[in-house]
């Protein structure tokens, strides 16, 4: 057998990569998933368009049709949208195309893993930047770090993942002012907060909004869109793989578009269960919940969250535990399910918080 750390990238070899947990049967409150699934009358509506859809044959090349509805849904215009096999995938193509005589990636911690990981394994520098106590951007440490030639890309999750805040309007603008490169507002969980930077893209072409559909309750097509100037976007799909986004992904988007007015309702439903939720936490000893504008909770406990963790999956109930000292020391990350979701899980909170004597 060849010996493959002398032909793997060094900082690949040395990564454990990212590993999602596989289980079936438990209720899922750990990957910020819309815990609604579709009504039936819809579910076979959508059952019958799949149906048209000829497998023999390539997807919609570039996607034309897609494309032109997601830019009338965002308001703005078509050579300002770029589809993406997920927002991992946009991720990717922005790591290996902005690689020039500016290069390197920036972005706060914590915040959402795959931006390291995505850079690092296209060879991208990587500075991350510790939130403030509050997990607001520190400013002056970022622009302490920017150079003329560093970085090409800083990201970042509005509202933010993990910590489920919103940063400061006013701090972005300075970044985005002060950046070398480009600036990417990952607007993932945008939906939930009802606030969006996207007016800010007519008056910085450095700035790029990423959104995705896997919150709103398409996880599984992978689709997500960025959004920004036709110049950027242009050089980014020469990256871009053909026929990127298959065709049932294509479909079952038209069909979201279609039926938006369900999806907006299910997201007013998950506000309210969050509010509920954050509610319930705040009433358990030792357990410090966060405010979120997002559709799950950070929180910190005053004991051991392994430990609650696997109480938890052992009674079939899987979160995030974010485990790592000493910014996250005992931190944990609940996605926000439905009422009964959200009432299995608080009771099952409090029962293995009493017995940790709390």
């Amino acid at each position: 057998m060849m010996i493959l750390k002398d032909l793997v990238a060094d900082k690949i070899y040395q990564q454990s990569g990212y590993k999602a947990p596989v289980y079936s049967g438990a209720i899922k409150m750990d990957a910020n998933e819309n815990p609604f699934c579709l009504e039936e009358p819809l579910k076979r509506k959508l059952m019958e368009e799949l149906k048209k859809v000829e497998l023999n044959r390539y997807p919609e090349a570039g996607n034309p049709e897609l494309r032109a509805r997601l830019a009338k849904y965002c308001g703005v215009d078509q050579d300002r949208v770029m589809l993406g096999n997920g927002s991992d995938e946009l991720i990717q193509i922005l790591c290996l195309t902005m690689k020039g005589k500016i290069s390197g990636v920036m972005a706060p911690f914590p915040t959402f893993v795959m931006y390291k990981i995505i850079a690092v394994n296209a060879g991208q520098k990587v500075m991350e930047v510790p939130l403030d106590e509050n997990f607001d951007l520190d400013l002056d440490a970022m622009l302490e770090k920017v150079s003329a030639g560093f970085p090409s890309l800083i990201f970042l999750s509005y509202p933010n993942s993990p910590t489920g805040n919103l940063f400061d309007r006013d701090k972005i603008e300075t970044v985005i002012k002060k950046a070398p490169g480009l600036v990417i507002v990952d607007e993932a969980y945008g939906a939930f907060s009802g606030q969006t930077l996207l007016t800010l893209t007519k008056k910085y072409d450095n700035l790029l909004i990423l959104k995705t559909l896997s919150k709103l309750g398409m996880a599984s097509i992978r689709l997500g869109f960025l959004l920004g100037h036709p110049e950027i976007l242009e050089q980014l799909n020469k990256v871009r793989l053909p026929y990127n986004i298959n065709a049932l992904s294509q479909l079952t988007a038209n069909f979201f578009l279609d039926n938006i007015d369900e999806f907006d309702r299910q997201v007013d439903d998950i506000v309210h269960r969050r509010e509920e939720l954050f509610a319930g936490l705040k009433k358990i000893t030792g357990i410090t919940p966060h405010p979120s504008q997002a559709n799950f909770i950070y929180f910190s406990c005053n004991f051991d969250s392994d430990h609650i963790y696997a109480n938890l999956a052992a009674q079939g109930i899987m979160v995030k535990n974010l485990n790592v000292p000493p910014r996250m020391t005992n931190c944990m990350r609940v996605t926000v399910g439905n009422h009964q979701e959200n009432e299995t899980f608080l009771k099952a909170l409090q029962r293995v918080v009493s017995e940790q004597g709390a």
